[in-house]
């Protein structure tokens, strides 16, 4: 994974790339396909993995998204992809969350927390949905914030998961459809 927001169409061609073959692409950190029998594989660390389904159009897509790929909106370019790809409508896909870092691991400083600071002002509808839903919640039962202060000056708690649900719930997908991890 190269933390882009690029996506490939994976057709029976690509079968065993990575595994068996050897890749002929580069920089691609997310995966779509209308292809039955073929595993699409990415790698994490602490990144995220974002899960996609469209049932209606039987379309799969996975994805990895660091932070740099949240901060770009990996899960918006991923149903964008599937619409344009697959007439796939976010209204119809069922997306997930992975197990990734944990806000309470993950400190960043002050360039990375002004790029979530200026993602999350334009999310504060769907924050209160969120909260008001209970499908997270801040400290002590509070609304959830994508940066919390760090136990350092100048550092910041980031939660991934909050701002990947957050980008979901944007591009037009269901609270209800989304599932996250822990």
């Amino acid at each position: 994974q190269t933390h882009t927001v690029n996506i490939r169409l994976v057709t029976q061609a690509d079968r065993g790339k990575g595994i068996v073959r050897p890749l002929d692409y580069t920089d691609v950190d997310g995966l779509i396909t209308k292809e039955r029998g073929i595993a699409l594989v990415t790698t994490y660390a602490d990144c995220v993995p974002l899960y996609f389904l469209d049932p209606v159009h039987e379309v799969i897509g996975l994805a990895h998204s660091g932070w740099r790929g949240t901060v770009m909106e990996m899960g918006r370019h991923m149903a964008e992809a599937m619409s344009e790809n697959f007439n796939t409508r976010p209204e119809e896909l069922i997306a997930a969350i992975g197990p990734a870092i944990c806000s309470d691991c993950y400190q960043v400083g002050d360039d990375v927390a002004r790029q979530f600071k200026e993602m999350e002002a334009g999310f504060s509808d769907f924050l209160e949905e969120i909260w008001e839903k209970g499908t997270l919640t801040g400290r002590g039962g509070s609304l959830p914030r994508v940066l919390r202060p760090g136990g350092v000056c100048g550092k910041y708690q980031l939660n991934l998961w909050l701002a990947n649900l957050l980008i979901l719930r944007k591009a037009g997908i269901p609270l209800e459809r989304i599932s996250v991890a822990d």
